[in-house]
């Protein structure tokens, strides 16, 4: 059973990390959240959830206007040779959430470490980074280093690397 929202802020309130959230309408694309949530500062993502020849996954978190070469990104982050988006079933399974709301909290959920994360370098150069609380109809924000501490505090490595092209 996958983690609730509750659940999550409280596993953040263990590690010692505050967060704040926005409650707003279901947003599905980049589009929908520029439109509708209002104004949030910091860096806001673009989740990549892929998957590779051999079955292993990736969740590649980028800036939301980052434009990423997904016939070449699978060089960058140790794809088992071209990636392609994962099916919705195992991105329920593995991070617990359904399309439209993948976020890098959903590593929370992936207990057997099954995702590998790459946290792109230029979104990381913001001060604060925004992604879903596990539901899309919400924005949370978390300190940069917060977010690292948490990815790790997941059982994750957290890989910071230049992906996108922008």
């Amino acid at each position: 059973m996958p983690k609730t929202e509750a659940e999550l802020y409280a596993f953040l309130a263990d590690l010692g990390i505050s967060v704040s959230t926005v409650r707003h309408p279901p947003l599905f694309t980049v589009a929908d959240s520029q439109a509708l949530r209002g104004e949030i500062p910091g860096g806001h993502t673009k989740n990549l959830f892929l998957k590779d020849k051999k079955d292993n996954f990736f969740l590649v978190t980028v800036g939301e206007e980052a434009v990423v070469d997904l016939k070449q990104i699978h060089h960058l982050i140790g794809a088992a040779g071209r990636v392609s988006f994962g099916k919705p079933e195992m991105l329920m399974e593995l991070l617990g959430v359904i399309p439209g709301a993948v976020t890098v909290f959903g590593l929370i959920n992936d207990t057997a470490g099954r995702v590998k994360v790459v946290l792109d370098q230029e979104l990381m150069s913001h001060d604060v980074i925004n992604g879903h609380p596990l539901t899309n109809e919400a924005t949370t924000t978390i300190a940069a280093a917060d977010l690292v501490r948490f990815v790790e505090a997941t059982g994750h490595d957290a890989v910071i690397l230049k992906v996108s092209l922008s």
